[in-house]
């Protein structure tokens, strides 16, 4: 918080240099600076890889779909692939906030990215339910199918939990317990973003991309990669109750 003169309590917070150092790297690398706009959260440290992974892993998805005839199943891959690019986007843009005013605009911003993302991925359940509701459509037939069932299951507790963690505290007792499922609550996004990307990875195994689509297993998978490299580094662990310690790490 700044001071009545406007000039930061210390050098190192004008930096974005909080103890809360990310995971990997040197204090800074992924923090947002003070006076910082938030957008550039979405590119700085290591976000530029991530951003690279999942711009082509959509890429990938689109180019695929609209190279050949579109049907009304083509709805599901291009909304379900926006509505993970814009869930990376939520969690880029509040890694690396770490002052009050920051998070504060960083979960406006991570609000506002899952409200778009999950109702593209509403929309691309929809579609596929109806497209399976004809004669001669087996449910959960694939992994990618059984897979895709979890990740929607989760991100839909995970958007429960987060909007009244938040914005309905008291449904928790009150704003002390409610900060307290906080890192609950981010280690569960990490999770389910990696489940969204097994499950993309598992779309390439499907009947649809293996005998129309043709999408590269391989592609896919480096692109997921690349997507987790950039997103890893700059996981703060101290918002896990975490503190990196010469090299170690143990509970605060």
């Amino acid at each position: 918080m700044a001071s009545a003169t406007g000039i930061p309590p210390n050098a190192a917070a004008a930096h974005g240099q909080s103890e809360e150092e990310p995971l990997l790297g040197r204090r800074g690398d992924a923090s947002q600076m003070h006076g910082q706009p938030l957008y550039y959260n979405l590119w700085i440290g290591t976000a530029p890889i991530s951003q690279a992974g999942i711009w082509i892993l959509a890429a990938i998805v689109w180019g695929a779909i609209l190279s050949k005839k579109l049907i009304f199943f083509s709805a599901h891959p291009l909304l379900n692939s926006a509505g993970f690019l814009l869930a990376i986007q939520a969690a880029l843009i509040l890694q690396p906030t770490h002052t009050p005013e920051q998070k504060r605009a960083g979960t406006l911003a991570h609000f506002l990215f899952h409200v778009f993302g999950t109702t593209a991925l509403t929309a691309g359940l929809i579609i596929i339910e109806m497209n399976k509701a004809g004669p001669g459509h087996e449910h959960f037939e694939s992994a990618h199918a059984r897979l895709g069932l979890t990740f929607y299951i989760l991100v839909y507790i995970q958007a429960i939990v987060g909007f009244t963690q938040y914005y309905v505290p008291s449904l928790y007792g009150g704003v002390d317990n409610a900060k307290s499922v906080y890192k609950y609550h981010r280690v569960a996004g990490y999770v389910i973003a990696m489940l969204g990307l097994a499950t993309i990875c598992a779309a390439t195994w499907t009947t649809y991309s293996l005998n129309v689509a043709h999408i590269q297993h391989w592609a896919v998978i480096v692109a997921s990669v690349l997507v987790l490299v950039g997103i890893v580094p700059r996981i703060r662990l101290s918002k896990f109750g975490l503190k990196k310690e010469e090299g170690t790490v143990r509970l605060q």
